[in-house]
Parts: C-alpha cells; structure tokens; sequence
C-alpha cells in the first residue's frame, strides 16, 4: 500500500509540474514575447496564436506515434525518456528569451508540445497499472485535477514574471520544474503487463483513427468514453474563448478579469474532478456523467437568461466548469476500465486525436456563429448549453443500450 501511495504522489506531481511547464513556457511567450522587437511579417495576435498552437497541433500528427510508444515499450521509460528531452528543450527556451527570439522560442513551444503529445498515453496509461480498475476514478479524478491546477500555475507564474520580468527569475522557474518533474517521474515504479508487438497500430493519423475507432467498437464504452471527453473539450475552448468577448464586450471589463474568470473556471473544473474521484469508490459512476451534464445546462442557461454583473458571472462560470470536471473524470474512466491490456495506449493517443479534432470543430462554430450574431456572447453560451443537451440525450440512449 505503501509503495501504491508513493507511485500517486510520484505521478500526480510529475502531471502536475509537467503541465504547469508547459503552460509557464507557453504563456512566458505570450505575456513577454509580445514586447519584443517583432518580425515585420508577425503581428502581436499573429505571435500568440501560433504560440497557443504550437503546443496543441503535435496531437494531431504524432498521437499515433505515441500511442505505439505506449503499446510497445515500457510506459515508465517512455515517460522517463520524454521528461528527460525536457531539459534541452528548457535550454533552448532560455536563449529564446536572452536573444529576445521569437523564431527560437517559437520553436521551443512547438518542441514542448511534441513531447507532451509522445508521453501523453504512456503518463495515463500509468493510472490503471497502478490503482488497478478499482483506482481508475480515483486517479483519473486526481490526475485532472492536477493538471488543471498545473495550468491554473502555469499562467498565474507567467503573468508573475511578466510583470517582475528578471532573466534570472525565469531561468530559476525552468530549471525547478522541469528538474522536480524529472525526479518526480524518474521516481515512479510500476509492475507493467508485459509487451505485445502484434498489437501495433499505424502511425498514419487517418489509418490512426480507423483502426482505433475499429477496435473501440468491440468494447462496450470506450468510443463512448472518447466522444464525452471530447465534447467536454470542445465545450471549455469554446467557454475560454468566449469569457474574453462576454467579460470585455459584453460586461464591460478588462481583460485582467476576464483573467480572472478564467482562472475561476480552472478551479472550478479541478475541484470537480477531485471530487468526481473520490464520490467514485473504486467503480465507473456515470449517474456523474449526467449529473454534470445537467448542472452545466442549467448554469449556462442562467448567464444567457439573467446575464449577471461580473461577480454573479464568475459565480456561474465556477459551477459551470465544477459540474464540468464532474462529466469528465467518469468519461475519462469509461475508456480506461475496458480491460484491452496493452492496447489502452492506443486508445489514449485515439482519444487525444479526437480531442484536438473536436477542438478544431469547436472553434470553427466559435467563428460562424459570432459572425452571424456579431460577437453576441450569450448566444455562444446558449450554443453551448444546447450541445450539453444533446449529449445528454446521446448518453442516456447510448449507456441504455
């Protein structure tokens, strides 16, 4: 029990550390390279859009791969091997930012996402070995958790450095969390099952996606699983995106509080998850799917028919992503507790696919209908809790079955 403990707190750290690098790195570049000397051919909205891109578009070219990593050796080393490529990666990002490059530090933010992209199956993949099915829930909804306090810091640190901006300060923050990220993974220790290579998937991302969607269907709720975590994806960027237009235009604010209500989402969505995990009690609760899902329609339809004031806003917004975290960690759990051995590797990097497809998808309804409604963004909200609805209705036909 005590070495199942440790190998928690080992990976949940690791998660945590790994993703609040990521978001630090990310957003480093966006509240400082902004000021730089910019290329004629880059504008300051051109700059942070490539950023915010280059750490989500290597999933949806090398999930594959890194679903074949996870599949065909061992996750522990895979991770290991990905956290120590960290470090060059971190190096490079510091004469990003001596030089003042936004080429390099470019470069280091897109080299940052590849590798979380390559390890991404193998660190979830690494719940199940350890907690077994009866720790699914509980470490799916801790894992989360962490992962959105690790975005939560990330971007809470970044701003810190932007506005004490030292070299040194930045160096400092580098060097702290990929090293503890390091030590934090290197330190997990897991008896994994053992390897098949006749299990191996290609790595062409549409072949990718066939045979993974394939060999999901043979499973009760893995493809399931799949669509409720990405339609939960779907719905926070659409919700991140339209805090900005509904805080500034809509409510009249600044764009520090629209920071805010952001970060509000992001505990709201951590304290769901953690609390999805621990109501879970070793099994698969998806009366949790439903419940969350209805807690998200109901609070979404409160911002669109009463529109509140800022603090009432952020009130509904909170509940909103909390109600969130509670759909997501069952989803998340419908997908890892299908016994496919192996094969749960593939399935992870098949999910993560989805979900930057679904994103993508998310986006492009963003765009047309604040086109069609000229940036009207209670209709967005509206929009949102009606896709809510309808994967409420899919659920309860689907899980029926």
């Amino acid at each position: 029990m005590q070495s199942k403990n440790k190998n928690w707190f080992f990976l949940f750290s690791s998660n945590y550390l790994g993703v609040t690098n990521d978001n630090f790195l990310k957003h480093s570049v966006i509240f400082i390279g902004v000021t730089w000397i910019l290329p004629a051919y880059i504008t300051q909205s051109l700059l942070i859009s490539l950023i915010s891109a280059a750490l989500v578009v290597p999933y949806l070219f090398f999930s594959p791969l890194a679903g074949r990593l996870s599949v065909k050796y061992s996750k522990q080393k895979v991770f290991r091997l990905c956290k120590l490529v960290e470090f060059p990666i971190m190096f490079l990002a510091v004469f990003a930012f001596y030089y003042q490059s936004v080429t390099l530090s470019l470069l280091a933010v897109l080299l940052m996402g590849i590798q979380s992209c390559l390890y991404s199956p193998s660190k979830y993949g690494l719940i199940r070995d350890i907690g077994g099915e009866k720790g699914i829930s509980f470490g799916n909804g801790v894992f989360e958790t962490m992962a959105f306090l690790g975005i939560l810091s990330g971007t809470f640190f970044a701003s810190l450095v932007a506005d004490n901006y030292s070299f040194g300060l930045i160096i400092s923050l580098f060097v702290f969390f990929t090293l503890f990220g390091y030590i934090a993974t290197y330190n997990i220790r897991i008896k994994e099952l053992e390897i098949d290579n006749q299990l191996l998937t290609s790595i062409n991302p549409i072949k990718f996606l066939k045979e993974s969607y394939f060999f999901a269907r043979n499973y009760s709720h893995i493809n399931l699983g799949v669509f409720g975590v990405s339609i939960f994806w779907l719905c926070g960027g659409l919700i991140q995106m339209n805090l900005v237009i509904h805080c500034t235009k809509t409510l009249q604010t600044n764009y520090t509080v629209a920071g805010i209500v952001m970060a509000v989402a992001a505990i709201g969505i951590a304290l769901g998850c953690s609390l999805a995990g621990k109501l879970s009690r070793g099994t698969v609760n998806t009366r949790m799917i439903f419940v969350g899902l209805a807690g998200m329609i109901i609070f979404l339809l409160a911002i669109v028919i009463f529109n509140p004031p800022v603090v009432g806003c952020a009130v509904l917004i909170f509940f909103t992503a909390f109600m969130g975290g509670l759909y997501e960690v069952p989803c998340l759990a419908l997908i890892q507790k299908e016994n496919t051995g192996r094969k749960l590797g593939d399935m992870l990097a098949y999910m993560n696919l989805v979900i930057f497809i679904f994103v993508l998808f998310g986006s492009a309804i963003f765009f047309v209908v604040n086109r069609i409604f000229n940036d009207n963004s209670l209709i967005i909200f509206a929009v949102i809790a009606g896709i809510c609805l309808m994967t409420y209705g899919y659920f309860l036909l689907m899980i029926k079955k």
